[in-house]
């Protein structure tokens, strides 16, 4: 198949997955909150910010130039302001459900500390839960992961007030 053909199934189905909006039935209000409880749980522990979140498809500028969902992800990390946490400490987990894409983009001071390997492993669990449907599970131990290493990086002192940077909830889109 030629390449123009190729582009254009791929946005003809991002354009009809849009229409369908799969992320607004899988992340239910009910999933949606007990996600942010586990992400504030999680911040009590460290002074990472977790950021989850999840779009049907991409947005057609994207499409027409053929971005990846990496590219997506560290655009989202920035507009989210995942990157702008104290510590520079963020992590962003991207889920894009039209390609069953999931990208885990964390920021400069954690990173000093963890391998992009690490974060590999951390996303192909993931997407094995998924896989299964097994969202709710597949989210959370991507949480606890993350929770896991910003815990043995940038423990938060017992004394330390908690401060939030970011939103606990899951954006959806």
């Amino acid at each position: 198949m030629s390449n123009g053909f190729m582009r254009l199934r791929r946005i003809i189905h991002h354009q009809w997955l849009a229409l369908r909006d799969p992320a607004s039935r899988i992340f239910t209000p009910a999933l949606r909150t007990r996600l942010a409880q586990q992400v504030a749980t999680s911040e009590s522990r460290h002074t990472g910010q977790i950021r989850i979140f999840a779009e049907s498809a991409l947005p057609l500028s994207y499409l027409w130039r053929h971005a990846s969902s990496r590219e997506r992800a560290i655009t989202i990390f920035g507009k989210q302001r995942v990157w702008d946490t104290e510590h520079n400490n963020g992590v962003l987990v991207y889920l894009l459900l039209a390609e069953h894409a999931i990208e885990i983009v964390a920021d400069r001071g954690l990173n000093r500390h963890v391998s992009p390997q690490a974060w590999h492993g951390v996303a192909e669990r993931m997407g094995q839960a998924l896989a299964g449907g097994r969202w709710e599970q597949g989210l959370s131990q991507a949480v606890d992961e993350a929770t896991a290493l910003l815990v043995a990086h940038y423990p938060k002192a017992p004394e330390a007030l908690q401060n939030n940077e970011l939103s606990d909830a899951p954006v959806v889109r």
